[in-house]
Parts: C-alpha cells; sequence; structure tokens
C-alpha cells in the first residue's frame, strides 16, 4: 500500500475525466463497464470462478492507491478472480433506480450463477451497499465494515450523522439492508463496540448466520487499520475460499499488537479509566516487539505518575526488549487482558 499523500498527490495530477476514461476502458476490455444514471456505475473484469463484488466510491478509488483503482480491482487481480465493482460519486448509498435495474438484470441474466463463489465487500456506506444487494446472489459471503442498516429515520432516528441523506429512500426496493442479507450464506460484520452508532446498526443485523467481529479501540477507521495491518485481504481470501470464520479473524487481528492506531486507542481508554499500572505493562509488552519511541515516552511518563502516586513500578526483566520477546506470566500478560 501506497500511502496517502502519494495517492492524494496522484489523484491531483489526473483530471477527473482522464480517470474515467481509463477505467471505462479497461472495464471494456476485460469485461464492460456501463454507466447507471448520473451518479453510479460498474465496471466487471472476467477472469476466475471466483467474483469478488465491492462497492466503492469515485473518492476513494482516487484517494486509496498510487494507481487510482478500485480495492477490489487490486484484491482480485492478486487472487485470480473475476470482479464486479459497484462504483458511486458521491454519498448515494446506492439508492438510485438505475442500480437496482442494473442488478434486476444480472440476477435475469442468472449471471452470478456462472461463479462458484460470490464475495459482497464494503465499508461504511459501501457496506450497506454490499449487505443491501447481497440479496441477488444467494448463497453469497459478505464482508461488511461498520455498514449502516439504513439511514429511514423511522427506524434510525438515533442516527445523527447522516441527517442531510435522510432524503434518500430506504422503503422501496433493496432498502432495508438487514432483510436483504436473508439469502446469504455468511455475513461477517466487522465493527468497534465502543462506537455508539455503529454498534447501533450491528445490533439490526442480528441473524444466526452473521457473524460479529468487534474491533475495540479502532474507532471510525477500522478499513484503513486492517489495510495498514495487512489484514483485510487476507481476510477477503479466505472469505473466497469458504475458511473465513471467528477463530481465523482473531488470528489474524493479532496484528493490532503492533499497530500504532490501535495501540493510541488501548492507551487512550486505559487513561480515561485511570489505569496508569495496566497502562504501562501495555507499553512494555509492545517495547518486547518493536521499537516504539512514542510508546517509550509514554512509558516514562507513566513510571514518573506511578512514583508520585507512591506505587513506583518494579524494574522491567532484562529479556523485555524489543525482539526478545516477552516472559510468560508477567507483565504481558495483564497487558493481554486489555485487549
Amino acid at each position: 500500500m501506497h500511502d496517502q499523500k502519494t495517492s492524494r498527490d496522484a489523484a491531483n495530477t489526473t483530471t477527473l475525466a482522464d480517470w474515467r476514461s481509463r477505467i471505462a476502458e479497461i472495464g471494456e476490455e476485460r469485461g464492460y463497464f456501463q454507466e447507471l444514471g448520473a451518479h453510479h456505475s460498474a465496471m466487471f473484469i472476467d477472469e476466475g470462478t471466483t467474483l469478488f463484488v465491492s462497492f466503492e466510491t469515485v473518492e476513494g478509488i482516487r484517494n486509496g492507491s498510487h494507481s487510482q483503482m478500485p480495492f477490489g480491482y487490486r484484491v482480485a487481480e492478486g487472487l485470480g478472480w473475476s470482479h464486479l465493482c459497484l462504483i458511486a460519486d458521491g454519498e448515494t448509498w446506492f439508492r438510485d433506480p438505475a442500480v437496482y435495474g442494473f442488478f434486476d438484470r444480472l440476477v435475469d441474466d442468472a449471471f452470478f450463477e456462472d461463479f462458484d463463489r460470490v464475495v459482497f465487500y464494503g465499508s461504511g456506506m459501501c457496506g450497506y451497499g454490499a449487505a443491501a444487494y447481497s440479496v441477488t446472489a444467494p448463497g453469497s459471503t459478505v464482508l461488511a465494515i461498520q455498514p449502516q442498516a439504513t439511514l429511514d429515520p423511522r427506524v434510525t432516528e438515533w442516527e445523527p450523522r447522516f441527517t442531510s441523506h435522510r432524503r434518500l429512500s430506504f422503503t422501496d426496493r433493496y432498502g432495508y439492508a438487514p432483510d436483504m442479507i436473508d439469502g446469504a450464506g455468511e455475513l461477517f460484520l466487522i465493527y468497534d463496540p465502543e462506537e455508539p452508532l455503529d454498534a447501533m446498526h450491528a445490533a439490526l443485523f442480528t441473524k444466526p448466520f452473521v457473524t460479529k467481529l468487534r474491533c475495540p479501540h479502532l474507532g471510525g477507521g477500522i478499513e484503513l487499520a486492517l489495510l495498514q495491518m495487512d489484514v483485510l485481504p487476507r481476510l477477503l481470501a479466505r472469505a473466497g475460499s469458504g475458511k473465513l470464520d471467528a477463530a481465523t479473524f482473531h488470528r489474524l487481528y493479532r496484528a493490532r499488537r503492533n499497530h500504532g492506531g490501535y495501540l493510541r486507542g488501548l492507551l487512550a481508554r486505559l487513561q480515561d479509566d485511570d489505569r496508569p499500572l495496566l497502562s504501562a505493562y501495555v507499553c512494555r509488552s509492545v517495547l518486547t516487539r518493536i521499537a516504539a519511541p512514542r510508546i517509550r515516552r509514554r512509558l516514562e511518563q507513566i513510571e514518573a505518575e506511578l512514583a508520585r502516586r507512591g506505587t513506583p513500578l518494579r524494574p522491567a526483566p532484562k529479556a523485555t526488549v524489543a525482539g526478545s520477546g516477552t516472559e510468560e506470566g508477567g507483565p504481558a500478560a495483564l497487558a493481554n487482558s486489555a485487549r
């Protein structure tokens, strides 16, 4: 992954018209490209027997990588999969009769039946799209990060973040995402339970075939964090092979132990809870694995605070240095309990 500044610089050097022409050309060469009304388009790449259906935005694609290609395209290309990308120009939640009609035609043409496996993916607004339109491919696997269930104020009057979009209709076709997933084989829903609004949307998706994967301390930027950890592509690869489950997720998600955003969130929570001793043990655990100057400075601050309180921290064992591993049953064990 290229950093976000490089991606933004690349986007700024390519005009929107040139970018659209390039996307359309690639789609037409390798499958097809269709405009769907004024604010949506679809690009299909015909490659393998697994189909990856991603819901993305123009802004997200242009700022997401140096290549300015859809995230789903890059994932599918690396795995030899076919790819269908629904692209929204703006915050539309894919609520457009032109999009409904597109999926209707796919169903009429038995499009999804040509593939051994179908995986729908999206995050936030795009996670809503992935869930809502998965109804067109019975038995598909859905991976949705922080999806909204609906913006219908009769259902989510508690949702203040998207009030300007309540004019969108969520009561007509493909409207209420938790109902649209009933035909899915499995839905994996990733969210931070400490984000109340995201957790309330997640609660609406409760079904026997829905696996909720909780990521505390990541806040609203879970998709980016999972990309930075190199976890998200691996989750999708396993979803496409039918091998994704909660145990696999949690094994891969151990990468958070070295991720700055997660560690900042964890330490902020411990500070809010006034737990300096456990904060110190977390910092020590991190420093056994990676060189982290900010964490070391934070540890020094915590040690000074504990000394002022009259509860100085015991010296760390010599084994607890970056790269040497953690001691069993020591402070690292307490740090693990905070995860």
